[in-house]
């Protein structure tokens, strides 16, 4: 009996805890849903704001028993500290806060984690470098002292957010980074121990960027428990891989700097803010600008270790190193934080020329792409501020004496074997050996300035005497300047190579003298390519100055010869003056052939968009024949032989064509045939197939004339140049006008106004294509002529319309008045040379039968 009744007693035990376990799971499934906790949410505020050391606001809370009890949160705001401002430290749609089931023992209610999902952290920094996550860690600080009170003190939980943002602020302003997809961790590991562990992709708001491309930032951090915050130990492991350049510098900067290759940095930091062992690496790989790859990748791994006072901001043991080509670069110095000056020395160790070239490139554009760079730099420089002086009150009653200021910057560094070739040099620039030698600062800069290397070197260029170049180099940027003589080749791969351009093509002739300087930053800053709506004033980066070229190129002796000139160009003196924004050949005395003048010509360097960018000119001649230049620059007359070939090179098919040009003519007179201009005038413009005179006066025949003109190239070879000119002519002399024309006139001025259009090579062709109108008044007058018409022996006004074809100018409608009778006349002037004028009678009405 015995036996029997022990398994009946153990089948009832496993039915009760069958039956138990059957009641707890109905007690979780059908108790919450009627259990309402809306009259506990002030309790769960305050224990949030109690952890979490911040005014705590909520919509909303519900029971969570499983997987284990807690709450779920709705709308949660945990608001700001007035120190850091107004907006919320963390707002969350949704939190799930659970339970320590332990706390429920001792008849309190503590959470042990806090989670959030897709929240919105904001962390403010004041100008005083506080942040508010401060106030937070001294929360926790005293909540740890206060541990061995539990009746008084609330432990903090376990705080978690994931797929969530990270702002960033200064003050009350909002910078435009920010972590996205940021995972963050904060717990207490041991009482007075903390960890932080945080991964999440850099961005910006407002640009557009590949967050792919951005790399990814962990933090690893521990916090141990002080006195004060300063005395807290801290470990930091902070890494950041897979950053592309161009999009780091869209980052960082606002824009792209043009920039490739990958980044990768770690940062390690051990002890207190008072004094922490910092250790950082910073790799890149595969370097270069996006218009160009050197012909070795530029690569780099530094190493560096130093010392960090972040209470005072000082800098001790500092030293970093890193290969660099073939070479190697060492870095080590302090930073005091008393006075704020850096103390540092650099070795350089065989570094190649070709390396810091290609790394001059890569932070500039446009830097001479096609230049190749030979030779090695090595040398020490340091770098140690004397301290200001103080007089002592025995030394202020005597005389102070001037005395020379102790140097700053020591050693030197020497250049051995630089060689410049390509980039159009036909011959590479060799200096077998360059020093470097700190300098003091300039006569017009301020005593505290940053000091400079110079050196100066003397190159054969081709000249009677060599080239000087002296370069200073400083922290901000270079002076090249440039002093000597140098043959005409020479000079055009210099300024070929400095990107002045073709200032000195189709030149040849004797050696010219420079006098140059070449002033820029090492680096050019550009400001954010998208405007923001709110612009913060620390994403504005200041705009560097671009590089500026000024000095002058004299040259003697010359000559031009362009493609689009038959013959070339005598320069006898000219001088190029280089000044920021434009090139100006100024006091150019030259000529052509037989016709001799003087010139200058404004070549802009940059213009404004959407704006004309044209070279302008300035030609002025003493007394000029229309035959002399006619057969000095356009040759001969007949179709097929220099002016016609001239006129074919106009095409805008046909190559060499005449370049874009404005400018004015200006000259002591000109004389066309049995017609003298004086003072004549014209601004002319190049077009692409042919050329504008948008205004023409002189003085002509005792009056003045006023026009424009306009001139077409062929088409084709069976087509012929056209010529349009619409002019008009005011108070001509009717003697000199009557002289012209083989007759004896007098009176009044003489007005006309008129249009023609021609074509052809030759003056036949251009007489014979003639096809226009004229209209004329002409005021009291009198022509005396055995063959004109008795009306024009004496009249007081003539007016008269003609047409002008088949090489003769016709009149149509025309009206001789004197008192009240009006009278036609019938006359035509033949073009010839001279010009030939026939009256002919009226044509009378047959009689009647």
């Amino acid at each position: 009996m015995i036996d029997k009744s022990k398994p009946r007693q153990r089948n009832r035990k496993r039915l009760w805890l069958a039956l138990a376990a059957l009641a707890a799971v109905l007690v979780f499934l059908i108790v919450p849903p009627y259990l309402s906790v809306s009259r506990y949410r002030a309790g769960i505020t305050r224990l949030l704001s109690a952890s979490l050391g911040r005014p705590v606001r909520l919509s909303s809370v519900e029971v969570r028993l499983l997987p284990r009890p807690g709450f779920v949160l709705t709308d949660l705001t945990v608001e700001e500290d007035p120190a850091y401002g107004a907006e919320p430290v963390l707002h969350a749609n949704t939190v799930t806060a659970s339970i320590r089931l332990l706390s429920l023992w001792r008849g309190r209610v503590e959470l042990d984690t806090i989670s959030v999902d897709e929240a919105s952290l904001n962390l403010v920094r004041t100008a005083s470098g506080r942040w508010n996550l401060d106030s937070l860690l001294r929360t926790a600080t005293s909540q740890a002292a206060g541990s061995s009170k539990p009746n008084n003190s609330v432990q903090l939980p376990y705080l978690k957010a994931t797929n969530s943002r990270i702002n960033i602020k200064s003050g009350a302003e909002k910078l435009p980074f920010s972590l996205l997809n940021a995972d963050l961790s904060f717990w207490q590991q041991s009482p007075g121990d903390w960890r932080l562990r945080l991964r999440g992709q850099p961005a910006r708001t407002d640009l557009s960027l590949q967050q792919a491309d951005t790399g990814i930032v962990r933090l690893e951090a521990s916090l141990r428990q002080a006195p004060l915050l300063r005395l807290m130990p801290v470990h930091i492991d902070l890494e950041w891989r897979e950053a592309q350049l161009g999009q780091l510098t869209r980052l960082l900067l606002g824009n792209d700097a043009g920039w490739r290759g990958d980044l990768t940095g770690e940062l390690h930091l051990d002890g207190t803010a008072d004094a922490a062992q910092i250790k950082s690496r910073l790799r890149a790989t595969g370097v270069h600008r996006a218009e160009f790859a050197p012909a070795a990748p530029l690569d780099f791994d530094a190493n560096c270790t130093l010392v960090a006072h972040f209470s005072t901001r000082a800098i001790d043991n500092l030293l970093c190193d890193s290969p660099l080509g073939s070479g190697r670069i060492r870095l080590s110095g302090n930073l005091s934080g008393q006075d704020g000056l850096p103390r540092f020395s650099v070795e350089l160790d065989r570094i190649p020329l070709a390396a810091g070239l290609d790394a001059l490139r890569t932070v500039r554009s446009g830097l001479a792409s096609g230049l190749q760079a030979a030779g090695s730099v090595s040398g020490k420089l340091s770098y140690d501020p004397a301290p200001e002086e103080k007089p002592s009150p025995a030394s202020r009653a005597q005389i102070v004496r001037p005395h020379a200021p102790q140097q700053q910057l020591t050693g030197n560094l020497v250049v051995e074997g630089l060689q410049l070739s390509g980039d159009g040099l036909d011959q590479p620039i060799i200096v077998p050996k360059l020093l470097l030698q700190p300098a003091p600062p300039l006569a017009n800069q301020p005593s505290g300035a940053s000091p400079a290397l110079t050196a100066t070197v003397a190159i054969p260029f081709g000249g009677a005497a060599p080239l000087t170049l002296s370069t200073r180099l400083a922290r901000s940027g270079y002076q090249l300047t440039v002093h000597g003589q140098a043959s005409i080749s020479q000079a055009r791969e210099l300024a070929r190579m400095t990107g002045v351009g073709d200032g000195l093509d189709a030149l040849a002739g004797d050696p010219v003298s420079m006098d140059l300087v070449a002033v820029g930053p090492w680096l050019l800053f550009q400001p954010l390519t998208q405007p923001l709506a709110q612009p913060p004033a620390q994403t504005l980066l200041p705009v560097a100055p671009a590089d500026s070229l000024t000095g002058t190129v004299t040259l003697h002796n010359a000559n031009w010869k362009p493609d689009y000139l038959a013959n070339a160009v005598l320069i006898s003196q000219a001088t190029l003056h280089l000044d920021p924004g434009e090139f100006s050949w100024e006091s150019v005395v030259f000529s052509y052939g037989p016709v001799k003048g003087t010139a200058s010509i404004t070549l802009p360097v940059a213009c404004a968009a959407q704006q004309p960018c044209l070279p302008s000119f300035q030609l002025h001649f003493g007394v000029l024949d229309a035959a002399v230049l006619q057969a000095a620059f356009l040759g001969a007359h007949e179709k097929g032989t220099m002016l016609s070939t001239l006129l074919e090179r106009l095409r805008p098919t046909a190559a060499p064509a005449w370049p874009r040009l404005q400018g004015t003519v200006k000259a002591e007179s000109l004389i066309i045939g049995p017609v003298t201009l004086h003072n004549p005038a014209a601004a002319i413009s190049t077009l692409a197939d042919g050329a504008s005179i948008t205004a023409f006066d002189a003085v002509l025949l005792g009056g003045h004339v006023h026009g424009t003109c306009s001139y077409r190239t062929a088409v084709s070879a069976k087509d012929k140049p056209s010529y349009e000119f619409e002019g008009q002519f005011e108070k001509l002399s009717p003697p000199t006008l009557g002289q012209l024309l083989g007759l004896r006139s007098s009176g009044g001025v003489f007005d006309a106004r008129g249009k023609i259009a021609l074509s052809g090579f030759t003056a036949g062709d251009l007489a014979a294509s003639a096809k226009g109108a004229l209209h004329f008044e002409w005021q009291h007058g009198a022509i005396a002529a055995a063959s004109a018409p008795p009306a024009l022996a004496r009249f007081d006004r003539w007016t008269a319309d003609a047409d002008i074809a088949n090489g003769a100018l016709t009149l149509q409608e025309n009206q001789v008045k004197r008192g009240t009778r009006s009278t036609p006349v019938h006359a035509s002037v033949i073009f010839a040379d001279p010009p030939k004028v026939a009256f002919a009678l009226p044509q009378q009405a047959p009689s009647k039968p």
